[in-house]
């Protein structure tokens, strides 16, 4: 009998802080979340460039570093970067489908794999990349995050996920 009861406290106390953990790490996941749309709500967020004409991004942002294209394999995916200090517009005709940025919803260049889990929870992750929805505006939004082969980020854009 004492045995058992032995057994019984380690097993409580691994349940107790196995279910905590599974808790926190939800808890943590819906804050980031909160987190995302305190940020779209208070106009710092950067998925508001989505959808800027030519006209708005020069107007806000001016002129650009540099220009390049980057060619699809199809001629509709064909996009014109406009390059600035710290973000990269991509144009398709006259509006801004996606922007990429060093840094954004928590997230930077060179945080690992793990640091983005807990900042965005666990998303949508595949083969060097990981896939987070963001609140709708006008057009669905997706949050991307590409990792190198060492998983640290590598690339962070936001964009149009109807595109």
């Amino acid at each position: 009998m004492r045995y058992t009861r032995y057994i019984r406290v380690p097993f409580f106390l691994f349940s107790l802080l196995y279910g905590s953990a599974a808790v926190w790490s939800q808890q943590t996941a819906m804050d980031n979340r909160s987190a995302i749309a305190v940020q779209m709500d208070t106009g710092s967020d950067i998925s508001s460039f989505i959808g800027l004409t030519l006209d708005e991004l020069f107007s806000r942002f001016g002129s650009p570093q540099s220009v390049y294209a980057v060619r699809g394999l199809e001629a509709w995916q064909d996009d014109v970067v406009f390059i600035y200090n710290d973000r990269d517009f991509y144009v398709y005709k006259n509006r801004v489908w996606q922007v990429g940025v060093k840094a954004g919803y928590g997230v930077k260049i060179g945080d690992s794999l793990s640091v983005v889990t807990q900042i965005l929870g666990n998303g949508s992750y595949f083969e060097g990349y990981l896939l987070a929805p963001l609140p709708s505006r006008a057009w669905p939004l997706t949050l991307r995050v590409n990792f190198d082969k060492n998983q640290s980020v590598s690339a962070i854009f936001i964009y149009r996920s109807d595109f």
